[in-house]
């Protein structure tokens, strides 16, 4: 088991808010102030600037609202329930986030809470215990290991594309275990599930200069096409493993040509990757000049011709000539893409 640097600052600005909470004598409100700056923790600096102002509002419309309710109709528990609904109405209503409206359901319930307190006392110490948590919260998000998207982001592309060409080559020779082929894929398209909320967070970081700020769009361009690309591998790897069956017993030399022409375009996905890593030479004019191009065109007139009486047999494969000539397509951009990013670095 790995834990990652947000268990880390979970744990971290717990402390810091039980302290702080205990330091200012706000006994009572320990537990609130750690519940708080639990469910504030954000995953980027960006989120953290986003939220905390959402989660103050959340925390003054839950205490407003337990006050309110505890002065004119009491606290009993169908009452604390009531307030609940009703926070969270009204949280839905200002389109506040999931985390967001927990914060406000933690004041109804603190301070709607019986203790020996006088009740103002109670509430005010609560509503301040709260606040500490969610201040404890923003000030580790924002100083303690600030999360490395961009690193992350590629060590996942590189990850999940090298298992994605790794099982087409396989499938594309018949050798793959159908079983385990198929549980690769379920495990490969949820990795490509977090590629995107990967992405989604390295977007949303923010840079403070203006020549900085031009370098991330570029790389977010870059990452974007990379994905895309790697996505449209996947889509091969689809259609490879449900048409493995059909593909074995194609006439003719078809199987063979399907091989070369997988090969040649996962042979130049590796080498765009291995030229973002920059390790092929740079005294290159072009390193991917000589890459042989996939001829999808020439395989699907073959295939035309030799099932030029069978229309069923044609329309099985043509899917699959489509997924390879739009991952084509996709590397080809890519390519493009590299090339101008790596002039101008």
């Amino acid at each position: 088991m790995k834990l990652g640097a947000r268990a880390f600052k979970t744990g971290l600005a717990t402390a810091i808010a039980l302290y702080v909470a205990g330091a200012f004598g706000l006994k009572a409100g320990v537990f609130a102030a750690a519940i708080a700056a639990v469910s504030s923790i954000q995953p980027s600096i960006y989120r953290s600037v986003q939220t905390i102002i959402e989660q103050i509002q959340a925390n003054i419309i839950g205490a407003t609202l337990a006050v309110i309710l505890v002065l004119t109709v009491g606290n009993e528990p169908f009452v604390i329930g009531f307030a609940i609904i009703l926070v969270i109405g009204i949280c839905m209503l200002f389109k506040m986030k999931e985390d967001t409206t927990f914060i406000a359901i933690i004041a109804v319930i603190a301070i709607m809470e019986s203790t020996t307190l006088p009740f103002l006392e109670q509430a005010g110490v609560r509503f301040s215990a709260i606040f500490i948590g969610i201040v404890s919260a923003f000030i580790v998000n924002m100083t303690f290991l600030p999360p490395k998207y961009e690193t992350r982001l590629f060590e996942q592309i590189n990850s999940t594309t090298n298992d994605i060409l790794q099982w087409i080559r396989v499938t594309t020779r018949h050798l793959s275990d159908q079983p385990a082929l198929k549980r690769e894929i379920q495990r490969l398209q949820e990795d490509i599930t977090r590629l995107d909320q990967t992405y989604m967070l390295f977007s949303e970081e923010r840079t403070y200069t203006r020549r900085r700020g031009f370098e991330r769009a570029r790389k977010l361009v870059l990452f974007r096409q990379l994905i895309a690309t790697t996505k449209k591998a996947f889509n091969v790897l689809q259609n490879l493993h449900r048409m493995d069956y059909e593909i074995e017993h194609f006439k003719g030399n078809i199987n063979k040509q399907i091989i070369e022409e997988v090969d040649k375009t996962l042979h130049t996905h590796e080498k765009l990757v291995l030229m973002y890593l920059g390790r092929i030479r740079k005294k290159e004019t072009d390193p991917l000049e000589r890459i042989t191009e996939p001829n999808i065109q020439d395989l699907v007139d073959q295939l035309m011709e030799t099932y030029d009486d069978e229309e069923s047999d044609r329309m099985t494969f043509l899917p699959l000539a489509s997924n390879l000539l739009e991952y084509h397509n996709e590397l080809i951009h890519l390519k493009k893409l590299l090339v101008s990013y790596q002039n101008k670095e």
